[in-house]
């Protein structure tokens, strides 16, 4: 690439960058935002009803729920994220907890369990396989807890994005 050489033009494209990147800095701001603020809401809907939008969430998302009987717990299997790789393969599941905060109020968090596995070569001298490693992270997945706030509470999800597009810049 060749760069300009008048100074008009320099300037231009420095503009053209720094708003570029300000642009997906902004957005990425008002999606940590959005998230955050899924992370605390409290519906304002009893948990047996907001509970089967939180399974419907997983179940768009390819997961297979196991409930558990007798509370507002549930998991998922582990599901293959992406390609495999020779740097591993990534894996991950859920486990969904609903809690009562009050007479017609609840919240709901998404734990996500993710796994790397990584097959070490194998050994042609000693004809020995290949030896598995992996590693393991929880989390709270708030995109998720986002997802269903917009699932659940439509109305509330709009007012948060008003109020991000007001306060994010």
């Amino acid at each position: 690439m060749t760069l300009p050489k008048s100074p008009l033009a320099s300037t231009t494209l420095l503009l053209v960058a720094a708003l570029a990147l300000s642009t997906g800095c902004a957005a990425n701001r008002r999606e940590t935002y959005l998230h955050d603020k899924a992370g605390t809401h409290v519906y304002r809907q009893p948990l047996a009803e907001v509970w089967p939008k939180a399974k419907e969430v997983l179940t768009e998302e390819g997961y297979s729920v196991m409930e558990a009987k007798g509370g507002f717990e549930m998991a998922t299997d582990f599901q293959m994220q992406g390609a495999p790789s020779s740097l591993g393969t990534s894996y991950a599941r859920y486990l969904v907890r609903g809690v009562e905060k009050g007479p017609g109020q609840c919240s709901v968090e998404f734990i996500k369990q993710a796994r790397v596995e990584s097959q070490g070569a194998h050994d042609t001298n000693t004809g020995e396989g290949a030896q598995m490693s992996g590693s393991n992270a929880t989390t709270r997945d708030y995109a998720m807890e986002w997802k269903l706030l917009q699932k659940a509470d439509p109305e509330a999800a709009k007012a948060l994005e008003a109020e991000a597009a007001k306060n994010v810049q």
